[in-house]
């Protein structure tokens, strides 16, 4: 398997599930906002700033816009393209990769991707966006989980399938880890002033977001912050928790090796090991007695240390990894002709932002 192509469907895929998580973030919290009706506009602020915060986007959003208003944060990371981690955005990238390796998918995946990005340019998506915002977000889940389900259905379990895997669960896990930690964010009450500090309502907001709010229930506990984020961040069943997606990634990392797992090949092979083994073996407490950002930062850290690590694996070229960092490499573009000549040698399209 070349390595482009490769990448190529890890990246389709990571876009893919990232606006996919984003539909559901803004839907949540907007349908949230409506048990806040009477706040004033430097209230709904300090309910906005923290969603943009822990995407991580905040120094771009600035750039952008003067306030921190519903407007202004749904625009961004919804169809605003200048924001390269918007949904629009996302499910144009998620399309020029898949164009560039329109043989190696399966005729109904390519369909369902394009309609998908047909859709955010039509009429119908701008009306929705306006008119019945919620409606717009569902048709967005529901695209990308029909993508997820064909793909499950009609891609081979070899090293593509493998890669797009990879892709799916470390956006997946970044995502929960960035969902948790909005409430790291939220000040404090104080003096009885009534606030946007984690209550019930939020944590429930953050299970519909990973939608996990019926697997939760089954399990009949009491939603709260510990047991929200013990089931988010350790369960072994549940396909949107962190311990889940690292257990998935390892897997396929020692697949496409052909290792043993308990042991490893390569470094992203010993980072996931030594993730998933921490999340095996951890527990809520631990992760408050760290402080719960820096423990959630720490996690996001080390997915993005096995995507780097998968990327020198199996992308770089071998002598040129030895030789010269990851961030001196030319960002180079294929030509016209290049395309036309090979797909499968064309340069995947890379804007990533969040690793």
């Amino acid at each position: 398997m070349l390595s482009r192509v490769a990448n190529t469907l890890y990246w389709m895929v990571r876009y893919v599930e990232r606006a996919d998580n984003l539909a559901r973030l803004i839907d949540v919290n907007e349908q949230m906002l409506l048990d806040y009706e009477s706040h004033d506009s430097e209230r709904l602020r300090g309910f906005w700033k923290p969603i943009i915060l822990s995407t991580g986007d905040e120094e771009r959003f600035h750039e952008l816009y003067d306030e921190v208003g519903s407007d202004q944060v749904i625009s961004f990371l919804t169809e605003d393209t200048r924001n390269q981690n918007s949904i629009f955005s996302c499910i144009s990238y998620a399309r020029e990769n898949g164009r560039m390796v329109r043989d190696q998918l399966s005729d109904e995946l390519w369909e369902e991707l394009n309609s998908l990005y047909l859709f955010t340019k039509s009429e119908e998506a701008a009306h929705l966006l306006e008119t019945n915002p919620p409606r717009f977000y569902e048709m967005v889940r529901r695209a990308s989980m029909t993508f997820l389900g064909i793909a499950t259905s009609t891609t081979a379990r070899d090293e593509r399938w493998d890669f797009m895997d990879i892709a799916r669960h470390i956006e997946r896990a970044d995502k929960t880890t960035r969902f948790l930690d909005v409430s790291t964010y939220f000040p404090p009450g104080a003096d009885g002033i009534e606030s946007f500090s984690p209550g019930v309502l939020h944590w429930s907001a953050i299970l519909s977001s990973c939608g996990a709010m019926g697997a939760f229930r089954a399990t009949r506990q009491e939603i709260n912050a510990k047991n929200v984020a013990s089931f988010l961040l350790f369960s072994p069943d549940f396909p949107r928790s962190v311990r889940y997606c690292i257990d998935r990634i390892d897997n396929c990392l020692h697949r496409i090796s052909c290792s043993n797992r308990g042991t490893f090949s390569n470094e992203s092979e010993r980072e996931s090991g030594r993730l998933l083994a921490s999340l095996t073996y951890g527990t809520f407490d631990e992760a408050i007695e760290q402080g719960l950002h820096e423990f959630l930062d720490d996690i996001q850290g080390k997915l993005n240390t096995i995507a780097k690590h998968l990327f020198e694996t199996y992308i770089l070229m071998p002598e040129l990894a030895g030789d010269v960092p990851i961030a001196e490499l030319p960002a180079v573009k294929p030509s016209p002709e290049e395309v036309a000549k090979d797909l499968e040698t064309a340069e995947p399209v890379q804007k990533q932002k969040q690793q």
